[in-house]
């Protein structure tokens, strides 16, 4: 069987992962995004779990839980085995352009994620889940934690972004 009937056999329709992967690759890449992933790498690590979830697609029950699961872990996994490498001048990245009416909401989108860039790893990862519309038992039966650990790390998080806040508007 050549690679492209092999596909065609793992995806029983294609239709609906097709409508699937137009409804969540955006928010896959945005979830791992909150979780401290640049875009780039959230695009590639996104992709890669669109092509695990496609290849198995008649086996999930829950493809949109599956999908952030196994794109959360792929970060975990990369950022645990990446070496930094200090610069002295950082590249200059050029933005793509907005259109005017998506410049406030992108606007916020970076403010956000700038305030979330403070918080530890797991403050950042139960956030992002609990973003994604998550209850806190969900998202330690996905994380394999404790549900109060959940609940503890979205307690530490939520005050250390509001005094993160509070401490902004000190300042200007």
């Amino acid at each position: 069987m050549n690679e492209p009937e092999q596909l065609d056999a793992w995806a029983s329709d294609p239709k609906e992962f097709e409508d699937f992967y137009r409804s969540h690759f955006t928010r896959l890449v945005a979830f791992l995004m909150v979780q401290g992933a640049q875009l780039t790498l959230a695009r590639d690590l996104a992709q890669e779990t669109m092509i695990k979830a496609y290849r198995r697609w008649p086996d999930l029950t829950t493809p949109a839980a599956w999908a952030r699961t196994v794109a959360s872990r792929a970060l975990v996994r990369h950022l645990s085995t990446v070496a930094e490498h200090p610069v002295d001048e950082l590249p200059e990245t050029r933005l793509p352009r907005l259109r005017t009416d998506e410049l406030d909401e992108w606007e916020h989108r970076q403010e956000l994620l700038t305030l979330l860039d403070g918080l530890p790893p797991r403050q950042r990862q139960v956030l992002a889940w609990h973003f994604a519309g998550h209850t806190p038992t969900e998202i330690a039966e996905e994380l394999r934690i404790d549900p109060a650990a959940v609940r503890a790390s979205l307690m530490k998080a939520r005050r250390a972004a509001a005094a993160e806040l509070a401490r902004r508007k000190e300042t200007e």
